[in-house]
């Protein structure tokens, strides 16, 4: 079955509104092995819409469309869906009747302008919408379905998951096993990823590789689709044996887990405990550690030590070795985690400082230079990075590499 998505709105091609709604229709369509061949934008002007509606309709078995089934004046789907289709607009006695009933529990009477919001092509069946006012609609037309869904996206979804995916899937002649698996990776670069995975998809027939970068992970999706789920899953599996063994020791979390779960997980399981101190992070890898659920039995404490002044003050820090190494060196960060490490008496203490920029750089330090640390019962050592991008990126990808200094020390013997 060929599916196409529509979305309406001049906020959505202004870049006013990020459209979500596509992303979603496509990702619940693909859980269940239907797959959407076309998205499409339009404005809100009718002869956009309508040209995209018969578009569409002529190339897709099904096309689902979001927005503009408001009551303001900009709100002309269901117009346009009708001389799309050559129907006239006529009230919906079910749809009004929502209407009204969803304004008598807000305790108002429906204003005359909602009234709009029940006007449907002729031969429509309503779609229901449980949490909003306009209910959707969908038509047949040439032989092909034709949905139409609110732009909310809390709407949408529900009235997408409730009748538009069944209603495709009983009239689907073939459905697809579709599984996707998730390796995420940090630290080679995605070419590098792709060298060591570039044999994977022609070993194992029926697989396919993609790669999202989200910066600066990068996730390794292995696609598996087949008649059969048992089969699917051994071949996924034996896939992701293969790809994690040619990823060895890069890969962090796997499908719905990430970095920041992963740490968690082993500091619960190992039954240390950890400090920070932080500099050109301003506490972004406490944030990463605070927002897990339970990191008070493990996390202790951790101070933003952003000033020379501070790293003397609350860390011991001595000036004589400020004066003479400066604050972002691979001494200074040490005496950051050793400092950190006494006055808290965690197990693990780790401590960051560098330049994220705009200013600061110099040619021996420039911008992205980066020192962590990390102080155990074992010692204390320190590694220099050269990050590069702008502030944000750079305090991004140091606080990421702080978390995986923290997973590959909490792995290790």
């Amino acid at each position: 079955m060929k599916i196409a998505t529509l979305s309406i709105g001049d906020e959505l091609m202004y870049g006013e509104v990020v459209d979500t709604n596509t992303a979603c229709i496509a990702e619940r369509l693909y859980r269940v092995g239907l797959t959407v061949q076309r998205h499409l934008t339009v404005g809100d002007g009718e002869p956009d819409i309508v040209e995209a509606l018969e578009f569409l309709s002529d190339k897709s078995d099904a096309v689902i469309v979001t927005g503009g089934l408001g009551p303001t004046i900009d709100d002309i789907t269901s117009r346009a869906a009708a001389k799309a289709t050559g129907r006239r607009l006529v009230l919906n006695d079910e749809a009004l009747a929502h209407l009204k009933g969803v304004n008598e529990k807000l305790g108002g009477n429906l204003h005359p302008l909602n009234e709009k919001q029940a006007l449907m092509p002729t031969k429509s069946t309503l779609i229901p919408n449980p949490v909003g006012t306009a209910c959707g609609f969908h038509l047949i037309h040439q032989g092909r379905y034709l949905f139409f869904l609110p732009g909310v996206p809390g709407e949408m979804v529900r009235m997408l998951d409730e009748t538009v995916v069944p209603f495709l899937l009983e009239r689907n002649r073939y459905r697809k096993v579709v599984r996707t698996r998730v390796l995420k990776v940090f630290g080679p670069s995605e070419a590098e990823v792709d060298f060591l995975l570039k044999e994977l998809a022609a070993v194992n027939v029926g697989i396919t590789v993609a790669f999202n970068v989200i910066f600066p992970e990068i996730h390794v999706k292995l696609r598996a689709e087949g008649e059969s789920e048992v089969a699917v899953d051994d071949l996924l599996e034996r896939a992701m044996a293969e790809a994690r063994a040619k990823l060895n020791g890069v890969v962090f979390a796997e499908d719905g887990a990430t970095m920041d779960s992963v740490v968690a997980g082993l500091f619960r399981e190992k039954g240390i405990t950890l400090s920070l101190a932080e500099s050109c992070t301003g506490g972004l890898v406490a944030k990463r550690i605070t927002d897990q659920p339970g990191s008070s039995a493990y996390f202790l404490e951790g101070v933003v030590t952003y000033t020379n002044a501070a790293k003397t003050r609350y860390l011991g820090v001595p000036p004589q070795l400020l004066a003479e190494k400066g604050a972002v060196s691979g001494e200074v960060a040490m005496a950051m985690a050793k400092g950190m490490r006494r006055v808290s008496g965690s197990d693990v203490a780790l401590a960051v400082t560098g330049i994220a920029g705009p200013d600061g750089g110099t040619p021996e330090k420039p911008i992205g230079t980066v020192y962590i640390a990390l102080a155990n019962r074992a010692g204390c050592h320190a590694k220099r990075y050269a990050f590069y991008g702008d502030r944000e990126e750079i305090r991004t990808i140091t606080a990421l590499t702080a978390m995986d200094w923290l997973r590959r020390q909490l792995l290790s013997p």
